[in-house]
């Protein structure tokens, strides 16, 4: 969001990619959350589904090409100051499967990074993105199980 008090939220998507038992992250290179490490991905633009932007979201900031496997999370990410609402996102994560390329840093991210479960707090992760990327960790071991 850019400028001013936002009229209505905006839709963003994120996807959380693991890969050789380690999940990808990014660090933000803008606002809002310049210099944290997250889960990458953006915003969903006019006219696109929420698995066409993540594609596109993934793409952009990692170079890397995804396909979305199911949805882990939805919630809100509200910043307000005494007075007004900053920004306001309902983001939508997806458990999604690598499909190729490899990782780099790209649009919105200052650089990339891939990190073992036990290796999050290094990169002080937001509890709520830790909280994302130990589901799918869950889900992907599920899903291995169940593929043989």
């Amino acid at each position: 969001m850019t400028g001013g008090t936002p009229k209505a939220p905006q839709v963003g998507v994120g996807g959380v990619v693991i890969r050789d038992g380690k999940v990808l992250l990014i660090r933000r290179g803008k606002e809002p959350l310049r210099g944290r490490w997250l889960i990458p991905g953006g915003t969903v633009e006019l006219g696109e589904t929420l698995s066409e932007a993540l594609v596109r979201e993934m793409l952009e900031e990692t170079a890397l090409r995804v396909r979305p496997l199911e949805i882990v999370a939805v919630f809100d990410r509200i910043e307000r100051n005494d007075r007004e609402v900053l920004y306001h996102y309902v983001i939508v994560d997806y458990l999604c499967a690598w499909e190729e390329g490899e990782a780099r840093a790209g649009s919105d991210a200052a650089q990339v990074a891939w990190a073992a479960p036990s290796e999050l707090a290094d990169f002080d992760v937001p509890l709520r993105a830790v909280e994302v990327i130990r589901d799918s960790f869950a889900r992907w071991l599920d899903r291995e199980r169940a593929a043989g």
